[in-house]
């Protein structure tokens, strides 16, 4: 978060402001079907060699490299649960590198096998590592959420209040094993304010976390939108688009 925007939400006990720069590039994607082989595989190299690219230039290209872990570019695969194939997120060092990413990966092919929409932003808390499993995990739930007119009115010591509740249910979140990648914020571009990342060890672990959320009234303050997916490798979700 850059010191001119005033922030939204404050640090807690279980967040901490972002200590180093960054900017999520959140995709939510269809893909396109019927595309020829030759066209396909053009377009799968492409993008393959800009993640590439990107990786070098110090791209983040999943949700455990969040957290200094080395692994290949991955996202999640969320057709079974939504009217959407794949949500992800990647880090780029600036919200500038982050914008000029999503027109490189566009041209160089991504466009061709995905319509995509596009969110980016800058970091505003840092990741809070599970405490109980550091090891890349098999699935994501991606949350956004936009504060709602309740919170708009509500006191600064009412937001606090609300804050300290909601803590409640992270801090039980990070000891059942989730990871969270720490909150980016969106409304630089978008109507939406925040970007939430999990890792998860199983479906089960994010709907006993979502119950604890809803318990303490943590969606009292927001309108939000939810994703859940299986982490995949990203050239293997490319290379299953032919099906």
């Amino acid at each position: 978060m850059t010191a001119s925007v005033a922030a939204l939400s404050e640090t807690t006990e279980v967040f901490s402001a972002a200590q180093q720069p960054g900017s999520a590039v959140m995709f939510v994607c269809r893909r396109r079907h019927g595309l020829p082989d030759a066209v396909r595989g053009a377009a799968v190299f492409g993008v393959l060699d800009t993640l590439s690219q990107l990786h070098a230039e110090d791209w983040k290209l999943s949700v455990g490299s969040m957290f200094g872990r080395s692994e290949p570019p991955s996202a999640y695969a969320t057709g079974f649960a939504h009217d959407v194939d794949v949500v992800g997120v990647f880090e780029a060092p600036t919200l500038a590198a982050a914008l000029a990413g999503t027109s490189r990966l566009g041209r160089a092919g991504w466009d061709m096998l995905f319509a995509t929409e596009w969110l980016l932003g800058p970091r505003e808390f840092d990741p809070v590592p599970s405490a109980t499993n550091h090891d890349a995990q098999p699935w994501g739930f991606l949350a956004l959420w936009e504060w709602n007119d309740a919170w708009q009115a509500a006191t600064p010591t009412q937001r606090r209040e609300y804050d300290s509740e909601c803590d409640v249910a992270f801090a039980a979140d990070v000891a059942a094993g989730i990871a969270i990648a720490g909150r980016h914020r969106l409304d630089v571009a978008s109507t939406w304010h925040h970007l939430g990342i999990w890792e998860s060890p199983s479906f089960t672990a994010i709907d006993v976390a979502m119950r604890e959320h809803a318990r303490v009234a943590d969606f009292k303050f927001t309108t939000s939108r939810h994703y859940v997916g299986r982490r995949q490798d990203i050239a293997q979700l490319l290379e299953d688009l032919h099906v």
